[in-house]
């Protein structure tokens, strides 16, 4: 499986989301569609000061099942590329991509293979809240 289909406590920033997409890239797809997902400073009304991720060590193993699951489905081609470790607001956590020769089948299939890495991918994480407080996500 390609190299940009992992899991990493790298920073994600520009250069690996250029790699995602560049792993989606082909002359005949004339959309790319890519989803970063930032640590936000907020959930639910809470104020977040930062996010724990933790992983499976099979975790990069399930992201890869899951990248061809989803390409075998759609007939698209995606890659993503998640973060753990510790994040701060404003961090990226995660980089997904699709292509296809249209937006809109790029679009669902960027949007099927984010809900399916959060449903599948064994990685975990702890809020960190302004008034001390923590708590485990997706447990």
């Amino acid at each position: 499986m390609n190299e940009a289909v992992r899991v990493t406590q790298d920073v994600l920033d520009d250069a690996v989301g250029r790699a995602v997409e560049a792993a989606v890239a082909a002359p005949e797809c004339g959309a790319v569609v890519t989803f970063r997902g930032v640590v936000r400073d907020d959930d639910g009304g809470r104020a977040v000061t930062s996010l724990d991720y933790e992983a499976h060590p099979d975790a990069t193993g399930v992201l890869q099942k899951v990248c061809q699951a989803v390409a075998a489905e759609t007939g698209l081609r995606v890659a993503a590329t998640h973060r753990y470790g510790h994040l701060e607001v404003g961090d990226v956590a995660l980089v997904a991509s699709a292509s296809a020769g249209h937006r809109k089948e790029a679009f669902e299939a960027c949007s099927l293979l984010v809900e399916r890495i959060k449903a599948e991918v064994p990685i975990w994480k702890k809020q960190q809240f302004t008034d001390g407080e923590s708590e485990w996500v997706g447990l």
